[in-house]
Protein backbone atom coordinates (compact mmCIF):
# COMPACT_ATOMS: atom_id res chain seq x y z
CA UNK A 1 0.00 0.00 0.00
CA UNK A 2 1.34 3.28 -0.47
CA UNK A 3 1.47 6.14 2.31
CA UNK A 4 -1.90 7.34 2.30
CA UNK A 5 -3.70 4.02 2.71
CA UNK A 6 -1.16 3.53 5.76
CA UNK A 7 -1.96 6.49 7.38
CA UNK A 8 -5.60 5.83 7.02
CA UNK A 9 -5.43 2.12 8.50
CA UNK A 10 -2.77 4.00 10.99
CA UNK A 11 -5.67 6.05 12.29
CA UNK A 12 -8.48 3.23 11.79
CA UNK A 13 -7.07 0.43 13.26
CA UNK A 14 -3.31 0.55 14.59
CA UNK A 15 -3.85 2.36 18.22
CA UNK A 16 -0.06 1.84 19.12
CA UNK A 17 0.44 4.20 16.23
CA UNK A 18 -2.25 5.96 15.08
CA UNK A 19 -2.87 9.41 15.17
CA UNK A 20 -4.81 9.39 18.05
CA UNK A 21 -5.82 12.93 19.10
CA UNK A 22 -5.71 13.47 22.70
CA UNK A 23 -8.15 16.63 23.20
CA UNK A 24 -7.26 16.45 26.63
CA UNK A 25 -3.94 17.24 26.65
CA UNK A 26 -2.34 20.23 26.99
CA UNK A 27 0.03 19.81 23.97
CA UNK A 28 -1.65 21.58 20.54
CA UNK A 29 -3.12 19.25 18.44
CA UNK A 30 -0.83 20.50 15.53
CA UNK A 31 2.20 19.60 17.84
CA UNK A 32 0.62 15.70 18.62
CA UNK A 33 0.32 15.18 14.56
CA UNK A 34 3.70 16.68 14.16
CA UNK A 35 5.19 14.54 16.36
CA UNK A 36 3.76 11.57 15.35
CA UNK A 37 4.47 12.10 11.80
CA UNK A 38 8.10 13.05 12.62
CA UNK A 39 8.29 9.82 14.71
CA UNK A 40 7.24 7.62 12.34
CA UNK A 41 9.55 8.83 9.46
CA UNK A 42 12.50 8.56 12.17
CA UNK A 43 11.41 4.79 12.60
CA UNK A 44 11.25 3.79 8.67
CA UNK A 45 7.45 3.36 8.95
CA UNK A 46 7.31 6.21 6.87
CA UNK A 47 10.14 5.95 4.18
CA UNK A 48 11.98 8.47 2.24
CA UNK A 49 9.63 9.16 -0.87
CA UNK A 50 6.40 8.18 0.49
CA UNK A 51 3.14 10.13 -0.25
CA UNK A 52 1.56 11.35 2.58
CA UNK A 53 -1.98 12.11 2.72
CA UNK A 54 -3.26 15.28 1.87
CA UNK A 55 -3.95 17.87 4.49
CA UNK A 56 -8.23 17.69 3.44
CA UNK A 57 -8.60 13.95 3.72
CA UNK A 58 -5.49 13.51 7.03
CA UNK A 59 -8.20 16.78 8.60
CA UNK A 60 -11.11 14.52 7.92
CA UNK A 61 -10.06 11.33 8.94
CA UNK A 62 -8.84 12.52 12.49
CA UNK A 63 -11.74 15.07 12.34
CA UNK A 64 -9.96 18.22 12.41
CA UNK A 65 -9.66 21.57 11.21
CA UNK A 66 -7.38 21.50 8.14
CA UNK A 67 -5.75 24.26 9.11
CA UNK A 68 -4.29 22.47 12.20
CA UNK A 69 -3.13 19.74 10.04
CA UNK A 70 -1.68 22.63 7.48
CA UNK A 71 0.50 24.03 10.74
CA UNK A 72 1.53 20.36 11.75
CA UNK A 73 2.98 19.99 8.14
CA UNK A 74 4.69 23.21 8.03
CA UNK A 75 6.22 22.33 10.91
CA UNK A 76 7.65 18.85 9.28
CA UNK A 77 8.53 21.14 6.02
CA UNK A 78 10.34 23.48 7.70
CA UNK A 79 13.02 20.94 9.55
CA UNK A 80 13.02 19.32 5.77
CA UNK A 81 10.90 15.82 6.93
CA UNK A 82 8.60 16.14 3.98
CA UNK A 83 8.55 18.18 0.95
CA UNK A 84 5.56 19.62 -1.01
CA UNK A 85 5.14 18.68 -4.58
CA UNK A 86 2.57 20.86 -5.88
CA UNK A 87 -0.43 18.94 -7.48
CA UNK A 88 1.78 16.24 -6.93
CA UNK A 89 0.83 16.33 -3.18
CA UNK A 90 3.33 15.91 -0.08
CA UNK A 91 6.12 13.67 0.11
CA UNK A 92 8.57 12.02 2.81
CA UNK A 93 11.69 14.30 2.11
CA UNK A 94 13.79 11.35 -0.13
CA UNK A 95 17.21 13.07 1.37
CA UNK A 96 16.19 11.65 4.21
CA UNK A 97 17.29 8.12 3.24
CA UNK A 98 21.22 8.24 3.81
CA UNK A 99 20.75 10.12 6.97
CA UNK A 100 18.48 7.84 8.43
CA UNK A 101 19.78 4.64 7.65
CA UNK A 102 16.63 2.38 7.58
CA UNK A 103 17.23 -1.15 7.10
CA UNK A 104 15.39 -2.83 4.12
CA UNK A 105 13.32 -4.58 6.19
CA UNK A 106 11.87 -2.11 8.02
CA UNK A 107 10.87 -0.39 4.83
CA UNK A 108 9.34 -3.32 4.29
CA UNK A 109 6.98 -4.08 6.34
CA UNK A 110 6.44 -0.04 6.34
CA UNK A 111 5.16 -0.37 2.54
CA UNK A 112 3.45 -3.61 3.81
CA UNK A 113 1.49 -1.89 6.33
CA UNK A 114 2.35 -3.77 8.94
CA UNK A 115 6.00 -5.56 11.12
CA UNK A 116 6.99 -8.98 9.68
CA UNK A 117 4.76 -8.31 6.21
CA UNK A 118 5.65 -11.18 4.09
CA UNK A 119 7.84 -11.80 1.01
CA UNK A 120 6.66 -11.67 -2.83
CA UNK A 121 5.76 -14.66 -4.44
CA UNK A 122 8.49 -17.02 -4.92
CA UNK A 123 10.04 -17.43 -8.34
CA UNK A 124 9.08 -20.93 -10.40
CA UNK A 125 11.74 -23.27 -9.68
CA UNK A 126 12.63 -25.84 -12.34
CA UNK A 127 12.26 -29.44 -11.83
CA UNK A 128 9.19 -28.98 -9.07
CA UNK A 129 8.02 -32.37 -8.35
CA UNK A 130 4.29 -31.84 -8.86
CA UNK A 131 4.18 -28.78 -11.15
CA UNK A 132 2.26 -29.01 -14.26
CA UNK A 133 3.59 -27.37 -17.39
CA UNK A 134 2.22 -24.00 -16.67
CA UNK A 135 3.79 -22.39 -19.36
CA UNK A 136 1.21 -24.21 -21.87
CA UNK A 137 -2.06 -23.50 -20.21
CA UNK A 138 -4.44 -21.73 -22.16
CA UNK A 139 -4.11 -18.52 -20.01
CA UNK A 140 -5.56 -16.38 -22.27
CA UNK A 141 -9.07 -18.84 -23.15
CA UNK A 142 -9.36 -19.11 -19.55
CA UNK A 143 -9.01 -14.96 -18.68
CA UNK A 144 -11.72 -15.11 -21.23
CA UNK A 145 -14.12 -17.31 -19.49
CA UNK A 146 -13.19 -16.07 -15.83
CA UNK A 147 -14.70 -12.34 -17.42
CA UNK A 148 -17.55 -14.43 -19.26
CA UNK A 149 -18.70 -15.39 -15.49
CA UNK A 150 -17.99 -12.55 -13.64
CA UNK A 151 -20.17 -10.34 -15.96
CA UNK A 152 -23.17 -13.21 -15.72
CA UNK A 153 -22.81 -13.41 -11.87
CA UNK A 154 -26.23 -12.77 -10.49
CA UNK A 155 -26.94 -11.18 -6.98
CA UNK A 156 -28.21 -14.62 -5.95
CA UNK A 157 -24.33 -16.40 -7.33
CA UNK A 158 -23.41 -13.54 -4.58
CA UNK A 159 -24.08 -15.10 -1.75
CA UNK A 160 -22.91 -18.07 0.55
CA UNK A 161 -22.06 -20.80 -2.17
CA UNK A 162 -23.13 -24.44 -1.29
CA UNK A 163 -20.60 -26.08 1.04
CA UNK A 164 -20.48 -29.24 -1.61
CA UNK A 165 -19.41 -27.40 -4.05
CA UNK A 166 -20.79 -25.58 -7.51
CA UNK A 167 -23.70 -27.41 -8.52
CA UNK A 168 -22.60 -27.04 -12.59
CA UNK A 169 -19.30 -28.22 -11.49
CA UNK A 170 -20.10 -31.15 -10.08
CA UNK A 171 -22.50 -32.47 -13.29
CA UNK A 172 -19.36 -31.39 -14.85
CA UNK A 173 -17.21 -33.78 -13.01
CA UNK A 174 -19.53 -36.38 -13.22
CA UNK A 175 -19.76 -36.62 -16.71
CA UNK A 176 -16.22 -36.66 -17.14
CA UNK A 177 -15.71 -39.02 -14.39
CA UNK A 178 -18.08 -42.08 -16.51
CA UNK A 179 -15.91 -41.12 -19.40
CA UNK A 180 -12.40 -40.31 -18.83
CA UNK A 181 -11.91 -42.82 -15.86
CA UNK A 182 -15.03 -45.19 -16.17
CA UNK A 183 -16.38 -44.29 -12.85
CA UNK A 184 -20.33 -43.58 -12.99
CA UNK A 185 -21.85 -41.22 -10.26
CA UNK A 186 -24.49 -39.37 -9.66
CA UNK A 187 -23.60 -35.18 -9.08
CA UNK A 188 -24.65 -35.54 -5.52
CA UNK A 189 -21.73 -38.51 -4.74
CA UNK A 190 -19.06 -35.22 -5.73
CA UNK A 191 -18.36 -32.92 -3.17
CA UNK A 192 -15.99 -30.07 -4.45
CA UNK A 193 -12.71 -29.73 -1.89
CA UNK A 194 -10.11 -27.58 -1.68
CA UNK A 195 -7.35 -30.00 -3.39
CA UNK A 196 -6.92 -33.43 -2.14
CA UNK A 197 -5.72 -32.01 1.44
CA UNK A 198 -9.21 -30.79 1.57
CA UNK A 199 -10.44 -34.44 0.65
CA UNK A 200 -8.38 -35.81 3.18
CA UNK A 201 -10.02 -33.56 5.66
CA UNK A 202 -13.12 -34.10 4.56
CA UNK A 203 -13.01 -37.62 5.07
CA UNK A 204 -11.03 -37.55 8.62
CA UNK A 205 -13.94 -34.87 9.55
CA UNK A 206 -16.92 -37.59 8.09
CA UNK A 207 -15.22 -41.03 9.01
CA UNK A 208 -12.09 -41.50 10.65
CA UNK A 209 -12.00 -41.56 14.16
CA UNK A 210 -8.34 -41.25 16.91
CA UNK A 211 -6.79 -44.39 16.72
CA UNK A 212 -8.48 -45.60 13.38
CA UNK A 213 -6.24 -48.36 11.98
CA UNK A 214 -5.31 -46.74 8.19
CA UNK A 215 -2.83 -48.58 5.17
CA UNK A 216 -0.50 -46.49 4.35
CA UNK A 217 2.03 -46.85 1.21
CA UNK A 218 5.11 -46.97 2.19
CA UNK A 219 7.11 -45.09 0.81
CA UNK A 220 4.36 -42.41 0.44
CA UNK A 221 3.03 -38.98 -0.37
CA UNK A 222 4.37 -37.20 2.78
CA UNK A 223 1.62 -34.46 3.15
CA UNK A 224 -1.37 -36.95 3.23
CA UNK A 225 0.45 -38.88 5.45
CA UNK A 226 0.59 -36.00 7.90
CA UNK A 227 -2.84 -34.81 7.30
CA UNK A 228 -3.93 -38.18 8.54
CA UNK A 229 -1.46 -38.10 11.60
CA UNK A 230 -3.05 -35.08 12.87
CA UNK A 231 -6.29 -36.12 12.76
CA UNK A 232 -5.24 -38.82 14.53
CA UNK A 233 -5.31 -42.13 12.34
CA UNK A 234 -3.17 -44.52 13.21
CA UNK A 235 -0.79 -45.25 10.28
CA UNK A 236 0.25 -49.07 9.04
CA UNK A 237 3.53 -48.99 6.49
CA UNK A 238 2.65 -51.61 3.70
CA UNK A 239 5.70 -52.09 1.31
CA UNK A 240 5.57 -51.31 -2.04
CA UNK A 241 7.10 -52.76 -4.70
CA UNK A 242 6.82 -52.82 -8.58
CA UNK A 243 3.40 -54.23 -8.57
CA UNK A 244 2.88 -51.39 -6.12
CA UNK A 245 0.83 -51.92 -2.40
CA UNK A 246 1.39 -55.51 -1.08
CA UNK A 247 -2.06 -56.09 -0.20
CA UNK A 248 -1.19 -59.47 1.21
CA UNK A 249 1.54 -57.31 3.84
CA UNK A 250 -1.03 -55.12 4.84
CA UNK A 251 -3.87 -58.19 5.49
CA UNK A 252 -1.17 -59.85 7.69
CA UNK A 253 0.16 -57.41 9.99
CA UNK A 254 -3.13 -55.50 10.34
CA UNK A 255 -6.50 -57.27 9.08
CA UNK A 256 -8.75 -55.31 10.65
CA UNK A 257 -8.12 -51.73 9.44
CA UNK A 258 -10.76 -49.45 9.14
CA UNK A 259 -9.29 -47.55 6.12
CA UNK A 260 -6.67 -47.85 3.50
CA UNK A 261 -5.03 -44.84 1.31
CA UNK A 262 -3.28 -45.82 -1.96
CA UNK A 263 -1.89 -44.35 -5.30
CA UNK A 264 -3.41 -47.46 -8.01
CA UNK A 265 -2.66 -45.70 -11.19
CA UNK A 266 0.91 -44.04 -10.37
CA UNK A 267 2.29 -44.57 -7.25
CA UNK A 268 3.71 -41.93 -5.40
CA UNK A 269 6.32 -41.99 -5.19
CA UNK A 270 7.85 -44.51 -7.14
CA UNK A 271 5.51 -44.14 -9.91
CA UNK A 272 4.41 -48.31 -10.60
CA UNK A 273 0.72 -48.93 -10.81
CA UNK A 274 -1.68 -51.35 -8.70
CA UNK A 275 -1.44 -54.69 -10.59
CA UNK A 276 -4.97 -55.94 -11.60
CA UNK A 277 -4.38 -59.25 -8.82
CA UNK A 278 -3.91 -56.84 -6.51
CA UNK A 279 -6.85 -54.65 -7.00
CA UNK A 280 -8.99 -57.34 -6.79
CA UNK A 281 -7.33 -58.41 -3.61
CA UNK A 282 -7.70 -54.93 -1.85
CA UNK A 283 -11.69 -54.74 -2.92
CA UNK A 284 -12.07 -57.93 -2.19
CA UNK A 285 -10.77 -57.24 1.47
CA UNK A 286 -11.90 -54.45 2.24
CA UNK A 287 -15.23 -55.41 1.40
CA UNK A 288 -15.23 -58.39 3.96
CA UNK A 289 -13.24 -56.48 6.59
CA UNK A 290 -15.93 -53.19 6.25
CA UNK A 291 -13.18 -51.28 5.83
CA UNK A 292 -13.23 -47.95 3.23
CA UNK A 293 -10.35 -47.43 0.49
CA UNK A 294 -8.94 -43.53 -0.32
CA UNK A 295 -7.87 -43.80 -3.86
CA UNK A 296 -5.98 -40.84 -4.62
CA UNK A 297 -5.74 -40.54 -8.33
CA UNK A 298 -3.69 -37.46 -8.60
CA UNK A 299 -2.46 -37.61 -11.93
CA UNK A 300 -3.69 -40.70 -13.64
CA UNK A 301 -5.45 -38.76 -16.32
CA UNK A 302 -1.46 -38.68 -18.06
CA UNK A 303 -0.78 -42.50 -19.17
CA UNK A 304 1.90 -42.67 -22.43
CA UNK A 305 1.71 -46.30 -23.25
CA UNK A 306 -1.91 -46.86 -24.42
CA UNK A 307 -4.75 -45.84 -22.89
CA UNK A 308 -5.17 -44.54 -18.94
CA UNK A 309 -5.58 -46.90 -16.58
CA UNK A 310 -8.84 -47.44 -15.32
CA UNK A 311 -9.60 -46.07 -11.79
CA UNK A 312 -9.82 -48.77 -8.76
CA UNK A 313 -12.97 -46.92 -8.30
CA UNK A 314 -14.66 -48.24 -11.27
CA UNK A 315 -13.96 -51.99 -10.55
CA UNK A 316 -15.92 -51.22 -7.52
CA UNK A 317 -18.73 -53.39 -6.83
CA UNK A 318 -18.87 -53.38 -3.46
CA UNK A 319 -19.12 -49.26 -3.03
CA UNK A 320 -16.31 -49.41 -0.60
CA UNK A 321 -13.83 -46.59 -2.54
CA UNK A 322 -13.26 -43.23 -1.80
CA UNK A 323 -12.32 -41.45 -4.57
CA UNK A 324 -10.34 -37.89 -4.58
CA UNK A 325 -9.41 -36.30 -7.73
CA UNK A 326 -7.45 -32.83 -8.37
CA UNK A 327 -7.42 -30.59 -10.77
CA UNK A 328 -3.60 -28.90 -9.70
CA UNK A 329 -2.05 -31.30 -11.51
CA UNK A 330 -4.25 -31.32 -14.57
CA UNK A 331 -4.77 -27.59 -14.86
CA UNK A 332 -2.70 -25.53 -11.98
CA UNK A 333 -2.37 -25.53 -8.60
CA UNK A 334 -3.19 -21.93 -7.52
CA UNK A 335 -6.84 -22.91 -7.88
CA UNK A 336 -7.06 -24.76 -4.74
CA UNK A 337 -9.65 -27.18 -6.04
CA UNK A 338 -10.28 -30.93 -6.32
CA UNK A 339 -13.10 -33.06 -5.47
CA UNK A 340 -14.24 -36.38 -3.65
CA UNK A 341 -16.43 -39.11 -4.96
CA UNK A 342 -18.29 -41.23 -1.82
CA UNK A 343 -20.14 -44.29 -1.79
CA UNK A 344 -24.28 -43.36 -2.01
CA UNK A 345 -24.94 -44.80 1.49
CA UNK A 346 -22.43 -41.93 2.68
CA UNK A 347 -23.90 -38.88 0.93
CA UNK A 348 -25.68 -37.35 3.83
CA UNK A 349 -23.16 -38.06 6.59
CA UNK A 350 -20.47 -36.06 4.01
CA UNK A 351 -23.12 -33.04 3.67
CA UNK A 352 -23.42 -33.03 7.26
CA UNK A 353 -19.29 -32.77 7.46
CA UNK A 354 -19.01 -30.71 4.70
CA UNK A 355 -21.47 -28.15 6.04
CA UNK A 356 -19.86 -28.03 9.83
CA UNK A 357 -15.74 -28.30 7.95
CA UNK A 358 -16.27 -25.04 5.75
CA UNK A 359 -18.35 -22.91 4.05
CA UNK A 360 -17.68 -23.90 0.79
CA UNK A 361 -14.72 -22.54 -2.20
CA UNK A 362 -15.15 -19.72 -4.39
CA UNK A 363 -18.07 -19.85 -6.77
CA UNK A 364 -16.26 -17.85 -9.71
CA UNK A 365 -13.44 -20.58 -9.71
CA UNK A 366 -15.82 -23.64 -9.55
CA UNK A 367 -17.99 -21.91 -12.43
CA UNK A 368 -15.08 -21.32 -14.85
CA UNK A 369 -13.41 -24.45 -14.50
CA UNK A 370 -17.32 -26.12 -14.95
CA UNK A 371 -17.68 -24.00 -18.00
CA UNK A 372 -14.08 -25.64 -18.96
CA UNK A 373 -15.02 -28.70 -19.21
CA UNK A 374 -18.71 -27.85 -20.54
CA UNK A 375 -16.91 -26.54 -23.68
CA UNK A 376 -15.25 -29.50 -24.29
CA UNK A 377 -11.57 -27.52 -23.46
CA UNK A 378 -11.27 -29.53 -20.76
CA UNK A 379 -10.30 -32.59 -22.51
CA UNK A 380 -8.64 -31.29 -25.71
CA UNK A 381 -5.85 -29.82 -22.80
CA UNK A 382 -5.72 -32.96 -21.36
CA UNK A 383 -4.82 -34.43 -24.73
CA UNK A 384 -1.93 -32.26 -25.62
CA UNK A 385 -0.77 -32.19 -22.03
CA UNK A 386 -0.01 -35.90 -22.42
CA UNK A 387 1.67 -35.36 -25.79
CA UNK A 388 3.69 -32.71 -24.39
CA UNK A 389 4.68 -34.77 -21.14
CA UNK A 390 5.80 -37.67 -23.00
CA UNK A 391 7.94 -35.24 -25.21
CA UNK A 392 9.26 -33.75 -22.19
CA UNK A 393 9.95 -36.93 -20.40
CA UNK A 394 11.83 -38.71 -22.88
CA UNK A 395 13.93 -35.42 -23.63
CA UNK A 396 14.57 -35.13 -20.05
CA UNK A 397 15.52 -39.11 -19.73
CA UNK A 398 17.55 -38.59 -22.69
CA UNK A 399 19.56 -35.94 -21.01
CA UNK A 400 20.04 -37.47 -17.49
CA UNK A 401 21.24 -40.58 -19.38
CA UNK A 402 23.74 -38.36 -21.49
CA UNK A 403 24.85 -36.42 -18.53
CA UNK A 404 25.58 -39.38 -15.98
CA UNK A 405 25.94 -42.82 -18.22
CA UNK A 406 25.33 -45.61 -16.05
CA UNK A 407 25.72 -43.70 -12.37
CA UNK A 408 22.06 -43.20 -13.00
CA UNK A 409 19.52 -45.81 -13.97
CA UNK A 410 16.58 -44.09 -15.10
CA UNK A 411 13.06 -46.23 -14.32
CA UNK A 412 10.26 -45.40 -17.31
CA UNK A 413 6.87 -45.87 -16.26
CA UNK A 414 3.87 -45.96 -18.26
CA UNK A 415 2.54 -42.81 -16.92
CA UNK A 416 2.90 -39.75 -14.53
CA UNK A 417 4.54 -36.04 -14.34
CA UNK A 418 7.78 -37.49 -12.68
CA UNK A 419 10.70 -39.95 -13.04
CA UNK A 420 12.30 -42.05 -10.95
CA UNK A 421 16.18 -42.18 -11.19
CA UNK A 422 18.04 -44.97 -9.05
CA UNK A 423 21.30 -44.06 -7.32
CA UNK A 424 24.73 -46.62 -7.39
CA UNK A 425 24.08 -48.41 -3.57
CA UNK A 426 26.43 -46.66 -0.72
CA UNK A 427 25.68 -43.07 -2.85
CA UNK A 428 23.50 -40.29 -0.96
CA UNK A 429 20.63 -39.17 -2.64
CA UNK A 430 20.23 -35.38 -0.33
CA UNK A 431 23.98 -35.18 -1.40
CA UNK A 432 22.83 -35.02 -5.16
CA UNK A 433 20.58 -32.53 -4.25
CA UNK A 434 22.92 -29.99 -2.44
CA UNK A 435 25.16 -30.20 -5.22
CA UNK A 436 22.28 -29.86 -7.64
CA UNK A 437 21.33 -26.54 -6.25
CA UNK A 438 25.31 -25.65 -6.18
CA UNK A 439 25.25 -26.00 -9.84
CA UNK A 440 22.14 -23.41 -10.16
CA UNK A 441 19.54 -26.05 -10.64
CA UNK A 442 16.85 -24.75 -8.96
CA UNK A 443 17.08 -20.89 -9.50
CA UNK A 444 14.00 -20.16 -10.98
CA UNK A 445 15.41 -19.18 -14.59
CA UNK A 446 13.22 -20.67 -17.54
CA UNK A 447 15.05 -23.82 -18.63
CA UNK A 448 14.48 -25.32 -22.14
CA UNK A 449 15.16 -29.02 -22.86
CA UNK A 450 18.94 -27.47 -24.14
CA UNK A 451 19.55 -25.95 -20.90
CA UNK A 452 18.42 -29.01 -18.83
CA UNK A 453 21.05 -30.87 -20.44
CA UNK A 454 24.25 -28.27 -20.54
CA UNK A 455 23.30 -28.21 -16.57
CA UNK A 456 22.87 -31.81 -15.73
CA UNK A 457 26.20 -32.10 -17.98
CA UNK A 458 27.83 -29.87 -15.78
CA UNK A 459 26.30 -31.48 -12.54
CA UNK A 460 27.92 -34.92 -13.69
CA UNK A 461 31.06 -33.24 -14.44
CA UNK A 462 31.29 -32.60 -10.95
CA UNK A 463 30.10 -35.76 -10.12
CA UNK A 464 32.91 -37.35 -12.05
CA UNK A 465 35.59 -35.38 -9.83
CA UNK A 466 34.91 -37.06 -6.24
CA UNK A 467 35.52 -40.23 -5.43
CA UNK A 468 33.40 -43.15 -4.90
CA UNK A 469 30.49 -41.04 -5.73
CA UNK A 470 30.97 -39.64 -2.11
CA UNK A 471 29.03 -36.48 -3.14
CA UNK A 472 26.11 -38.16 -5.88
Amino acid sequence: MDIFEWAIAMVQTSPAIAFALDRQSRVPVYRQLYERTRAAIASGQLPPGGRLPSARSLAAQLGAARGTVDAAYGLLAGEGWIVGRGPAGTIVSPQLAERLRVPETTLMAARGGAPGALPAEAPLLPFRLGLPALDAFPRKLWSLLVAREARALSLAAMANPDPAGYGKLREAIAAYLAVGRGIPCTPRQVFVTAGYQGALSLIARALIAAGDAVWFEDPGYHLARQGLTAAGARLIPVPVDEEGMRVADGMACAPQARFVVVTPAHQCPLGVALSLPRRLALLSWAAEAGAWIIEDDYDGEFHYCGRPLPALKSLDHADVVLYAGSFSKVLFPALRLGYLVVPEELVERFAHACRALHAGNARLDQAVVARFMAEGHFARHLGRMRALYAARRAALAGALAAAFGDRLRIELQSGGMHLLARLPSGTSDTALVRLAEMQRIGTGRAITAIGRARLLSRLADRLHQHPAGACL
